[in-house]
């Protein structure tokens, strides 16, 4: 029998018992129960929408395809760009707590919003709601501070660098004297979201985005990583990484992040028990 393979015959199954039988009856004996709560289901994160009607590709928080889980959006009416960064919302926080009660109540267990600048209404929409609001992606800047060597700084890209303003900072536990650039003064990217317009020249915008990291790191050298405001750079975060050569963090790393805590992976076995009840709330 040398080099002929060798044939192991393994026991035929009990008479009517297909090889999972056991399996199947040990699974039939679990729970099967669910427990309920909500209006939707498999949607953990709900995002409040400013009320706009420029383009959003895939990148921004406003295009679901950004997200690689379900989320529920609500739109605030009347929630301009312009009103949330010029006037810091005025007259517009009940409307949001409004609009995040009700994504709480459909289904929602944690709140994000479209616009760094809304890092305003943290303290107020988590009180709220209560449950978890990651109201700015600007929320990261501590935490990437954290992560840099001794001698660099988190710096922030922003659509309206010169609106953010101490109240801003505060709300993030950001330095006050935190660097930062704007979009301001390029051709595309701040005049198409606050004046709301219709189309936009992605290209253009992008250039507007690589201008302003690279106007940042010529005035501070010491940034070492980028936090950026505006809740949709997400589409340049790659072309400002190989441009600056830094990390960039942006509103889809702060969501994933966010999501990965509500819905934490299940491993599966040996590791991961089955819960007793299926639920979400």
């Amino acid at each position: 029998m040398n080099g002929d393979p060798v044939i192991r015959m393994l026991p035929r199954p009990e008479s009517g018992r297909g090889w999972g039988e056991g399996k199947r009856k040990e699974m039939d004996l679990q729970s099967r129960k669910a427990t309920g709560g909500k209006t939707v289901y498999g949607a953990r994160v709900g995002i409040l929408m400013l009320d706009t009607k420029w383009p959003r590709v895939p990148g921004d928080t406003g295009h679901a395809a950004t997200w690689p889980f379900p989320v529920l959006y609500k739109v605030v009416k009347g929630a301009s760009a312009r009103v949330v960064i010029h006037e810091k919302g005025k007259g517009l926080g009940q409307a949001f707590l409004d609009a995040a009660s009700e994504l709480v109540k459909e289904g929602a267990d944690g709140i994000t919003t479209t616009g760094g600048f809304l890092a305003i209404f943290q303290d107020q929409l988590a009180a709220h709601v209560k449950v978890p609001v990651a109201s700015s992606s600007l929320m990261q800047i501590p935490l990437v501070q954290r992560l840099l060597p001794p001698g660099k700084r988190v710096g922030v890209l922003s659509v309206h660098g010169n609106r953010i303003t101490e109240e801003h900072w505060k709300a993030v536990g950001a330095p006050l004297d935190t660097p930062v650039a704007g979009t301001e003064n390029g051709r595309e990217f701040t005049r198409v979201l606050l004046g709301d317009e219709m189309e936009m020249d992605y290209a253009a915008a992008e250039q507007d985005v690589l201008d302003a990291g690279d106007d940042l790191l010529k005035r501070h050298p010491e940034v070492g990583a980028i936090v950026c405001e505006t809740h949709n750079m997400g589409p340049y975060a790659r072309a400002l990484n190989q441009r600056l050569r830094i990390p960039i963090f942006d509103v889809t790393t702060f969501v994933r992040w966010f999501h990965s805590g509500l819905e934490p992976r299940d491993y599966g076995h040996p590791g991961s028990s089955t819960p007793p009840v299926w639920r979400e709330r």
